[in-house]
């Protein structure tokens, strides 16, 4: 059942309620689906790009988050949504990493693994890319375009950076609608999809971390 929209009608009271996105302070995209035979929650779905996925869902404090384990390997979950990030432009989430990939460094395509990423996909195929990445520092911007006939725009953050904080959870929250006017020049239209991602095999290495729920908000305030 769609908490948007939802319209119950009582006839022998007559009572109705409405709720709509004018109502809903955050949108929350966590992992408490039913789990399929990849060990995902629905709707998520599972996407091997090379190598075998390690992937579970398990209960931490309370939350059902993500344990990826990339092992010369690069996998993704992803899901489909519907989102006017003018109306929730922040996201926020959690992040551990336990094993980062030594010498994965987003500014060289043959280094360029990273132990968790948050991808945010925007209509007109253009999406932006925050990662935990081994070796660039905490800022780096990088550009992952592909060309016709692919047709793909992407911009790469670099948040965090290091194994300093390794074995910890830490909280991230973005303003997504500035990020996105700052590294494309324009307005930001609908986000269509969310995805995680951790890839290890251009460095042959291992990369192991886990990711909470994705939360969309409409102010900073309700963000934290």
């Amino acid at each position: 059942i769609c908490a948007v929209g939802i319209v119950f009608s009582v006839l022998a009271g007559v009572l109705f309620v409405k709720l709509s996105f004018a109502d809903i302070q955050s949108i929350v995209f966590g992992f408490d689906g039913k789990i399929n035979s990849d060990g995902i929650a629905y709707p998520w779905k599972l996407k091997e790009k090379s190598g075998d996925a390690d992937v579970k869902i398990i209960s931490d404090t309370g939350e059902k988050v993500v344990h990826l384990r990339s092992n010369h390997s690069s996998f993704s979950l992803e899901r489909k949504v519907n989102l006017d990030i003018k109306n929730y432009p922040y996201v926020t989430w959690r992040w551990k990493a336990l094993k980062l990939p030594p010498h994965g460094d987003v500014r060289h395509s043959k280094t360029n693994d990273q132990v968790l990423q948050l991808l945010v996909a925007f209509e007109g195929r253009k999406i932006l890319s925050y990662v935990w990445d081994s070796n660039a520092p905490e800022g780096t911007v990088a550009d992952e375009s592909i060309a016709w006939p692919v047709s793909l725009k992407v911009k790469v953050l670099t948040l965090k950076s290091g194994s300093s904080d390794a074995g910890k959870w830490l909280t991230v929250t973005r303003n997504v609608y500035d990020d996105y006017r700052k590294l494309f020049n324009e307005d930001p239209p609908h986000v269509k999809g969310i995805r995680i991602q951790t890839n290890s095999q251009h460095t042959e290495s291992i990369g192991e971390g886990y990711v909470g729920k994705i939360v969309f908000s409409k102010n900073l305030a309700v963000a934290r």
